[in-house]
């Protein structure tokens, strides 16, 4: 499967909430390393993540868990509990629950509004790190999403933790380090959950464990 730069230029569907509702305050220095900055097992529909629903797709709570369905081609959906960090260590369990194993699932960070930098996997076991600004997204460190035996493929869970430490981005899958990249763009801002299409729309995801920790 190839998957160029050129295929994360991508319509990305937000809801209004999102520019509505008041960031908090960042972290302050003096938090210690492996403190929780946020968590969430969205067991409770009242967090203030996106509730979404149209003919594009879903985001809501769902069953305990958090679900975005993606029925638009090449598309993103994402969604943040509207928070502002600096740097933080991100991690949460992500699964397919329908539709094509091409597919991005994966968390953001430092979300200013309309950049941010993602952390991906697919279903059919690719990876990528990149940046989304100016309304294109470019890989970092790679040209294509790249395949790793540690992905774990089809309806399967996948624990994803993100790394966004200064100028250093670092990606793990399953407790495994599968990429590392370097950029300056973004300092701070939000973090969230992303998912969305390629060729076949349908994705359908399911996140849950949700936590976000001071490194």
């Amino acid at each position: 499967m190839n998957r160029l730069i050129a295929s994360l230029s991508l319509l990305v569907i937000l809801s209004l909430a999102c520019a509505l509702q008041p960031a908090s305050t960042a972290q302050t220095p003096s938090v210690p390393s492996g403190s929780v900055l946020f968590q969430d097992d969205f067991s409770k529909p009242i967090t203030g993540w996106d509730r979404l629903q149209a003919a594009e797709g879903v985001m809501d709570y769902d069953a305990g868990g958090y679900r975005m369905l993606v029925n638009s081609l090449q598309t993103n959906f994402w969604s943040t509990p509207r928070l502002d960090l600096t740097d933080t260590r991100i991690e949460v369990d992500s699964g397919k629950i329908g539709g094509p194993d091409e597919n991005r699932i994966g968390v953001i960070c430092r979300f200013n509004g309309s950049d941010y930098y993602f952390f991906l996997v697919s279903s059919d076991g690719f990876y990528a790190i990149g940046v989304y600004t100016g309304g294109k997204g470019v890989l970092l460190g790679q040209s294509e999403m790249q395949p790793s035996q540690n992905i774990k493929t089809g309806l399967a869970v996948n624990h994803l933790r993100a790394d966004c430490i200064g100028n250093t981005l670092t990606f793990y899958v399953n407790g495994f380090q599968v990429a590392q990249a370097q950029d300056s763009t973004l300092t701070k801002g939000d973090v969230g959950l992303l998912a969305g299409t390629f060729s076949t729309p349908g994705v359908d995801v399911v996140f849950d464990n949700f936590v976000v920790l001071q490194p």
